[in-house]
This record gives C-alpha cells, structure tokens and sequence, in this order.
C-alpha cells in the first residue's frame, strides 16, 4: 500500500483530504471542435460532475485558484502527455457550468503540429487530457468516489484513446510522487507510455 493510499483509506465519510503532492493525468472531456484550416481549435478538458473509471469527480470550481494565478499560455499544450512534443499555445482556459472549457492554437510551423492537425481534421483525433496536481479532494467512504476540489493544472494534452463510458474522451489517470516540473515530465511520459495497455484492457468500453 502506498502512501497515498494510507491517507485515502484512513479517511473518514466526508472528511476534508490533504493529500501529498502528486501528479495526476486524467482524460476526461468531450471531442474536440471547431477545428479550423489555421490550426485554431476548441473542446472541454474535464467535464464537472462525471465520475470516471477511476473513481473520480472532478467537482466545480476546482480549477478556479489555478487559472485565477496562472495565464493560459501557462499551460503546456502537448501531445499525448509528452513534454518532447508541444503543439502550440492554449490561448484561452476557462469554467464554465459544463466544465473545463479550452482554446488553443496549433503552430503549423512544427512538423508534429502539422500532423496532429491533419488528423484532428480528419476526425481520427478529437480528445483532450489534463495533467495536475491534486491539492485538496474529498473521498466518500460510502460510494468510494474521490471529489477533486481543488487542483493545479500542468497540462492540457490532444489524444488518441477515448475510455470514459458516455463520451468520447477517456477517464484513465496514472499517478506519481513528484517534487517539481522535471519528474512531472518524467511522470507524464510513464503515463502516456501505459495508454496502449490500459486501452486494450478497456476494448469493449470504447466509443
């Protein structure tokens, strides 16, 4: 059992959870539109409300310190979780009642953002990712599901593999015990390195 895992289960119904700094990846959100000729693009990161396959809920408002001190260009625009491959800018992040709500830009001008886009057009890539840090949750012994509901956001990530139940975009999160962006970035590439496993666990659920 893990650290994390022991502050968790010790947890009573309820109860407030100060959890150890981590790194967290998340596919959650809806497909990806408004995918124009020029590369700018739009969709939801994180839809509010949703408990995905691992047991969470990211709740409303759980973004709203982070994006209160932290401009959108901030964020990392990235392909699958990979800190060797950034796409673009994200030129607008924001809530709303659905959930995490973003605007990016492409620059055409890197080969790999060329190809994303073509694919992205094609209607072969239409998810999006989140990459954070969870700063507060609140677990409910009774259903076992963890509210996120506080949480800094690293990352906004363009992928392949849809996996949450309902919608298009998948649920699948990796953790790991990180001090600061460089074992993140380590963190991410072990999680993108583990979509081709967990997807092929999860066939029959894709949409």
């Amino acid at each position: 059992m893990t650290a994390d895992s022991r502050v968790i289960r010790k947890a009573v119904l309820g109860s407030p959870i100060k959890l150890p700094a981590r790194h967290e990846v998340k596919f959650a959100g809806a497909p990806l539109a408004k995918v124009s000729a020029d590369g700018a693009f739009e969709g939801y990161a994180s839809l509010f409300g949703v408990v995905d396959l691992g047991r969470d809920r990211v709740v409303r408002g759980a973004f709203r310190d982070c994006l209160a001190r932290k401009p959108p260009s901030a964020v990392k625009l990235l392909w699958q979780h990979d800190p060797a491959h950034p796409l673009g800018l994200w030129e607008q992040i924001t809530e709303d009642e659905r959930g995490l709500k973003v605007r990016g830009q492409l620059d055409l001008a890197v080969a790999k953002a060329r190809e994303v886009h073509a694919l992205m057009r094609s209607g072969a890539v239409d998810g999006l990712s989140i990459g954070f840090r969870t700063e507060r949750a609140r677990k409910d012994n009774a259903t076992g599901v963890r509210n996120l509901e506080k949480l800094d956001l690293w990352e906004v990530s363009i992928v392949t593999f849809p996996m949450l139940p309902g919608a298009r975009v998948s649920a699948v999160k990796r953790m790991a015990a990180t001090p600061g962006p460089p074992a993140l970035a380590a963190a991410i590439r072990r999680s993108a390195g583990r979509l081709a496993i967990v997807s092929s666990t999860n066939t029959p659920k894709r949409i």
